[in-house]
């Protein structure tokens, strides 16, 4: 009973007190208000006074930004040419039911120009039956396409030397004599070849050159390239698993537990690559322990790398060409070399060795590396296993670490359903932003019978670059910009580019497994002008290869790389084009040689190719 009274009387002191302090707070809130009108009233006055002086006085330019998007996409037509290029080169497997693991991993192709005459050729890497097989005498033949300039060709395998069968893999291009062309080294499961070109007639010297490797060996990548800037070209085949017929098939491997399946690379063991140092002579030494491009396994000591592809670049811009390798399953590597004969193996470091938001190391392929942007940014990609993401590892200028750009530049997400073998960098519309290109294609026939987002067959991809400040700076090209042809379903695997028509603009060829090669032209429709260039070494290699391309004009720059071994088992073209864009000139080219000479050459006018010499001549 005493409890409520007392109650009340509280709520009556705490109403009073709150009538109060409201009366006092409106008090003071009328001053206020009557003091701050007027400063307020002030202010607003000095504001519109200034912003009219602004406006008298000077003119506001906003910096420019690009609001480029889908919509602004250009016409990208790629038009299926094969047929009617004279391309019939078929891939040979040796499949006969036991799945053995190389059956499904070739295989590659180059572009060069074997006889000198200034057209583009194509050469084929074939593989073969095994020699177990019962049809193992129907020989399956490389095979060599002259080109005439306008994308045609006709079948010189049988002329030039070149149709002998082997269980090839991939190749590599390059004057390592040089006495002026082509040269050809052709990696695979086995002993690999060294094809030397005698005025467009190939000769094998495998042997007195020292470059056939161990007979168990399987070859995959490979390309040459002068680590130690001594004028002459140097060799490096990347290797694959360690394999062999009966380890593979001591194994069961299967996908629904009752039918054989080929076996996944942990299945087997790693190995070493090989460096070849040119000795000048002819003849090649393997440096490979010396170098220091040997990796082990940190616990178990044994060999770690499971090598598929290749890109030698000057990661820290030293004028020094460093080694990416791309391997599948275990961490990729980056040789960077010591200037001294010896590299150090840096991939952990770097940030490329494995995917960066897992920590896992992903089933790597293809790769291509390029100066992607105009600051000088590096990308280095790489094409990955089906539900992987391809990567697309990016380092700024003076930074010796990289982050994998694919999700935030739109790159990753549609690569994840695809198996991506063959990739490279390319500026398919020469507007002077490098866009992309992956060749897909699964390992196994009946894939889709346990993964039903899976198919075997699959479709290339290619992403177009909108530029860096565009909503997605690579966009996925559809078929309805591209073709219907362009996404026709196969399994790609080796994938390269050249000019083949002489128009400017790059067109591509990808190899199948146990298919016939596809050839696309470049029919994008912009009237976007270029400017192509090609190298003379003197003092390098004569190839030039590891040269260093600018070009200026204004402000704005490119740098390319002379390095035609890109992709999967694959070689580019030599010449190096530069899309201008709307710009009908260029106001100055340089070139940094392999070994650090520079020079400045003017061009006169555009929409044609360039050769410079090294010692300043250009015609």
């Amino acid at each position: 009973m005493t409890d409520e009274p007392l109650h009340e009387d509280h709520e009556d002191e705490d109403v009073q007190d709150d009538a109060v302090i409201a009366s006092a707070f409106r008090a003071s809130l009328i001053v206020f208000v009557v003091l701050a009108v007027p400063v307020i009233a002030l202010m607003v006055y000095l504001n519109v006074s200034k912003a009219k002086e602004k406006s008298v006085e000077f003119e506001v330019t906003l910096p420019e930004q690009r609001q480029t998007d889908e919509e602004s996409m250009p016409s990208l037509a790629m038009t299926d040419v094969t047929d009617d290029a004279g391309i019939d080169f078929v891939h040979e497997t040796g499949r006969y039911g036991d799945k053995l693991l190389p059956e499904t991993m070739g295989s590659g192709l180059a572009v060069l120009d074997y006889n000198g005459d200034g057209h583009l050729d194509l050469f084929f890497v074939n593989s073969s039956r095994w020699a177990w097989d019962e049809k193992a005498k129907q020989p399956s033949p490389c095979k060599l396409f002259a080109g005439n300039g306008d994308f045609k060709f006709r079948d010189v395998s049988s002329e030039s030397g070149i149709d002998f069968t082997l269980y090839g893999m991939g190749v590599a291009v390059g004057d390592y004599d040089n006495d002026g062309d082509s040269d050809l080294f052709i990696s695979a499961v086995g002993k690999n070849r060294l094809m030397r070109n005698d005025d467009g007639t190939y000769v094998d010297v495998t042997d007195e050159a020292g470059v056939g490797g161990a007979d168990d060996a399987w070859g995959t990548s490979c390309g040459f390239f002068d680590y130690d800037n001594d004028g002459l070209l140097d060799l490096f085949v990347c290797n694959y698993v360690t394999w062999s017929q009966e380890t593979d098939l001591s194994q069961n491997f299967t996908l629904d537990g009752e039918t054989r399946a080929y076996g996944p690379p942990r299945a087997f063991a790693g190995s070493f690559s090989y460096l070849y140092h040119n000795e000048g002579d002819g003849k090649f030494v393997d440096v490979s322990e010396a170098a220091g491009i040997q990796i082990r396994n940190d616990d178990t000591d044994v060999p770690l790398g499971k090598a598929m592809g290749l890109a030698p670049v000057d990661v820290n811009d030293d004028g020094w060409i460093d080694i990416v390798v791309a391997n599948d399953t275990v961490r990729n590597f980056l040789f960077q070399n010591n200037r001294d004969g010896t590299f150090s193996e840096v991939g952990r470091l770097s940030g490329i060795a494995f995917d960066r938001s897992t920590g896992n190391a992903r089933g790597a392929m293809g790769i291509d590396a390029a100066k992607f942007r105009d600051d000088g940014t590096l990308a280095i990609g790489i094409g990955n296993f089906a539900n992987e993401a391809s990567a697309l590892y990016m380092s700024r200028p003076g930074r010796d670490q990289f982050i994998d750009a694919a999700m935030y530049t739109g790159f990753g997400p549609p690569t994840r359903q695809g198996l991506t073998f063959g990739l490279f960098f390319f500026d398919v519309d020469l507007d002077g932003r490098l866009d992309v290109l992956g060749a897909n294609g699964h390992l196994e026939e009946e894939i889709s019978k346990t993964q039903q987002t899976q198919r075997y067959e699959q479709p290339p991809q290619l992403f177009w670059n909108a530029g860096r400040d565009s909503k997605s700076e690579l966009v996925l090209v559809g078929s309805e910009n591209t073709g219907e042809a362009f996404y026709r379903p196969i399994v790609g695997r080796g994938a390269a580019y050249g000019d083949f028509d002489g128009d400017g603009d790059p067109d591509f060829v990808l190899s199948t497994s146990n298919g016939k090669a596809v050839a696309f032209r470049n029919d994008q429709s912009t009237t976007h002008h270029w400017l192509r260039v090609e190298l003379r070494g003197t003092t390098c290699n004569r190839d030039a290869i590891g040269a260093v391309v600018t070009s200026r004009i204004g402000d704005r720059q490119q740098t390319r790389t002379l390095m035609p071994t890109r992709s999967y088992l694959s070689q580019c073209e030599k010449t190096i084009t530069f899309g201008l864009g709307e710009q009908d000139t260029v106001d100055e080219v340089t070139i940094t040689w392999p070994g650090g000479d520079t020079e400045t050459f003017t061009v006169d006018s555009v929409d044609r190719t360039v050769v410079f010499q090294q010692g300043g001549t250009s015609q």
